[in-house]
């Protein structure tokens, strides 16, 4: 996921400032993404689970992220492509309802992780953890493609 988020800010960083802050705000969340799997490197040697703190600060910046998605650039997204053509406007709402459903999970993850108590609400986190993280990599793609439509297609802005 990193190197993904590495060539989106190759080809469109310095573009944008908003698609800009939306990258910066997407590697935030993959670091701390790592942090709470206890991925490199930040490994955890005991295999225990994250303080709850982490998991607070990981939801935290994953509705971040989701609200800035969600009420600033997609929208802004889907009507410079509607400014720009049917076919651009057809792929922009084709992509808009896959990202919504990772949205629900994500939605979901922040319910029921973010304000639990003790270890006992974590029973499976791990398991959860991981379905969110493959959800974001297909969100980070199909977001990736909604941005590269609008740069291909509307380059002179």
């Amino acid at each position: 996921m990193l190197s993904r988020l590495e060539q989106a800010q190759q080809k469109w960083g310095g573009s944008h400032s908003v698609i800009d802050n939306w990258l910066m705000e997407r590697q935030e969340l993959l670091l701390l993404y790592y942090k709470v799997a206890g991925l490199s490197p930040f490994e955890n040697s005991d295999n225990a689970l994250p303080e709850q703190v982490q998991i607070q600060s990981f939801c935290q910046i994953l509705m971040d992220y989701l609200s800035a998605g969600h009420f600033e650039i997609y929208d802004n997204i889907v009507a410079a492509c509607k400014e720009k053509g049917p076919e651009s406007l057809k792929l922009a709402r084709s992509i808009y309802p896959k990202i919504t459903a990772s949205t629900d999970l994500a939605l979901d993850f922040n319910d029921k992780y973010a304000e639990a108590k003790t270890d006992n609400g974590l029973e499976d986190f791990d398991k959860d953890l991981s379905s969110l993280g493959e959800a974001l990599e297909q969100r980070f793609g199909l977001e990736d493609e909604l941005i590269d439509n609008l740069f291909a297609n509307h380059s002179s802005e």
